[in-house]
């Protein structure tokens, strides 16, 4: 064997078992009691052996207003080995038709770079001016997953209903479709408002009422929907009141870990332009009300577009970048949120959702050796190896931390020692 991780708490998608792990070729070759010869051995014991982790929903090649978040691909993805993630998905620029999509595929290609993780990448429409066109297109990239946005008409990268439904039509065999969900008619864009009138601007009603509609297209069209970034319990209530067996079949719910650590108080003062975001933060209610129903949520992605502190300074809310890191910090802040049920959320179900697995998301014969090794302790987070000058996630309290991470058989992150490893650009299978 290449690699040996032994007598760690190994995570085997349903619990935890003490084991080694044994690796050849960047695949997870044997599971398994027995001492086996390997060309190196990693002593585990007292540590959790968890699988690599995916992060479905990073922006490290974004623009907003002129201005680009802290992290590109490689910041982010260093950011990220230190959390124990090992893949991640991006997104394309927002494209109208088919030829604007194939111009931003090839740009993010050769925009990427260095990246120490593998990743992916998610089209994204815009008012698509034929959406089976679009549909096709992306297809024919290996694109299998296409974003949408309820809002921003006043940006133009709103879609519209009947667009919506066409795409989830396409969907029931084709890509999945990716929905960033507010009622734009909610939407409250006024000059005069500060950070602090966020929750006014996108109030939770937009949320929840443009989830319930689009659960209804998800019905009618026998369609596949993921709605990314979940931010109110309430939501997810009513969700589940009215389309319970679409919940985790048709309709995948993802939410971030902000959403379950802090309330719409935070967006108070000085400070509060820091964690200022879409959809906002909501009342401590509703945050209650997430967790009540966590078992709910399918997977966890963290949203994570990180600005400066300085670039968080604009005085109105029209001018402020939207947008908080989280790639480093998930894992910790929801591993002490929801204990075990968080690692399935981040790692095997992600895997499901996108076509990646068994190749990802979870630790087994065949696999990809995508391993993170978590060390138990009380803390609270401290570290940032983001681009930006500071964490949302600051003083958070965690029950350990990302003591090592292995890309396919490779050491990223060893005993808290980072080794540049070239990640790889995942092809449709």
């Amino acid at each position: 064997m290449d690699l040996a991780i032994k007598h760690g708490h190994v995570y085997l998608g349903e619990g935890f078992k003490q084991t080694n792990v044994y690796v050849k070729d960047g695949r997870i070759a044997r599971i398994s009691d027995r001492t086996l010869d390997a060309a190196e051995a990693y002593d585990a014991e007292g540590a959790l052996v968890l699988p690599g982790l995916i992060d479905p929903h990073v922006h490290f090649l974004l623009e907003i207003g002129g201005l680009s978040t802290a992290d590109d691909f490689e910041s982010g993805s260093r950011a990220a080995i230190h959390g124990g993630v090992t893949t991640v998905i991006d997104f394309l620029e927002p494209a109208r038709d088919s030829a604007e999509l194939q111009k931003n595929f090839d740009a993010a290609r050769e925009q990427i770079g260095t990246s120490y993780v593998d990743y992916r990448l998610h089209a994204t429409v815009k008012n698509p001016v034929d959406a089976d066109a679009f549909v096709d297109t992306a297809e024919s990239l290996g694109l299998d997953s296409i974003k949408l946005f309820t809002t921003y008409s006043d940006s133009g990268r709103r879609t519209y209903d009947a667009q919506i439904r066409r795409l989830l039509e396409r969907s029931v065999d084709g890509p999945l479709v990716l929905a960033h969900i507010e009622d734009d008619e909610q939407i409250i864009l006024d000059e005069s408002f500060t950070h602090e009138h966020l929750p006014q601007s996108r109030p939770s009603s937009s949320e929840t009422d443009e989830a319930l509609k689009l659960a209804g297209f998800v019905q009618e069209t026998g369609g596949r929907l993921y709605m990314v970034h979940l931010s109110s319990g309430e939501t997810l209530r009513r969700l589940l009141d009215a389309y319970r067996p679409l919940i985790g079949k048709h309709f995948l719910v993802e939410s971030c870990p902000q959403y379950f650590s802090f309330n719409a108080e935070k967006l108070r003062g000085e400070t509060g332009r820091l964690f200022s975001f879409a959809p906002p933060l909501r009342s401590e209610t509703e945050r209650r009300v997430l967790h009540e129903h966590a078992a709910h949520i399918n997977t966890i992605g963290t949203d994570h577009a990180p600005f400066t502190s300085e670039q968080k300074q604009a005085d109105r809310l029209s001018k402020l970048p939207l947008g908080i890191g989280g790639v480093e910090h998930a894992f910790d802040v929801m591993y002490y949120h929801l204990g075990e049920s968080a690692i399935n959320k981040m790692s095997r179900n992600v895997a499901h959702a996108f076509g990646l697995y068994p190749r990802k998301g979870v630790i087994a014969e065949g696999s990809d050796a995508d391993i993170m090794v978590y060390r138990l302790g009380e803390r609270t987070i401290q570290e940032n190896h983001s681009a930006a000058d500071y964490s949302a996630y600051t003083n958070h309290p965690a029950r350990g931390s990302v003591e090592s991470t292995i890309l396919r058989v490779r050491f990223v992150l060893k005993d808290g020692r980072f080794i540049p490893v070239e990640g790889r650009y995942l092809q449709k299978e």
